[in-house]
């Protein structure tokens, strides 16, 4: 997501992070909707009318509707769900409802327990459902099945963000950063390479972020190779810590 900020880093709907946020759990949630009405309609397949044609099949989205999170305001289109069977006991259509978004749903009361909570998990697959049982009351809905899915969904986001051609982009300014991370990381000076960049029109983006090892010029160095074949030009400035292996990749890569 693209912003622009002025000098205070204040944006036309509050702050860049606040909107990079809100854009990822709007982004986030409506991948997991989507998931769980996939699942639940895969599931009911082989529900058929005396016709052969299925039962339980999609149905277009509800209209949007503003749900105050933690991230703050977010607008959701939650898919919706043709369900042609009819309960026996009752003699009434069976609905699908959804356990991530309920039809009544406009907040989400507990999102402040949970955020340290999946913090403290690690967001790995194995404890994503447990963790997020604590926010929903139920893991309806959110099986492993589906949560790898979506893990599947964000791995390929990532990739393609990491492959996306950077030539149109004239980056002015870059900071660089190494972030060190105390979550399931098997190696103990492992950190987070992070490239950030402001473009001629004030534009300012994250431009990559790769895992690396300590700060190392080499790490670095591909971080900064891998830019430049997407078609990534030398900045006007370069801003940065102390760390060495930043300057000495810099100046190999973009000796100008």
């Amino acid at each position: 997501m693209l912003s622009v900020v002025n000098a205070d880093g204040a944006t036309e709907t509050g702050s860049l992070i606040d909107d990079i946020v809100r854009e990822g759990a709007r982004r986030m949630l409506a991948a997991a909707l989507e998931a769980e009405v996939n699942s639940y309609i895969a599931e009911l397949t082989d529900q058929r009318d005396g016709h052969g044609r299925r039962l339980v099949v999609r149905n277009g989205y509800h209209q949007p509707r503003k749900v105050t999170t933690a991230a703050g305001s977010v607008e959701v289109k939650a898919p919706r769900v043709n369900d042609k069977r009819v309960n026996e006991s009752t003699g009434e259509r069976k609905r699908f409802s959804s356990a991530i978004l309920p039809p009544w749903c406009r907040k989400s009361p507990k999102i402040s327990e949970v955020l340290p909570l999946l913090y403290l998990h690690g967001l790995s697959s194995g404890d994503f459902v447990p963790a997020l049982e604590q926010f929903l009351g139920s893991t309806a809905g959110l099986s492993p099945a589906t949560v790898t899915r979506l893990t599947q969904q964000w791995q390929a986001d990532h990739q393609a963000f990491g492959e996306r051609d950077l030539s149109a982009s004239d980056y002015v300014y870059v900071w660089a950063d190494g972030i060190h991370l105390r979550i399931r990381l098997r190696e103990a000076k492992a950190c987070m390479l992070v490239l950030m960049g402001v473009r001629a029109d004030g534009t300012k983006e994250l431009i990559a972020m790769s895992d690396g090892y300590r700060e190392s010029a080499d790490s670095w160095a591909d971080l900064l190779r891998d830019c430049a074949r997407r078609g990534m030009r030398a900045p006007v400035l370069a801003v940065g810590d102390g760390a060495l292996g930043f300057w000495k990749a810099m100046a190999e890569v973009f000796p100008e």
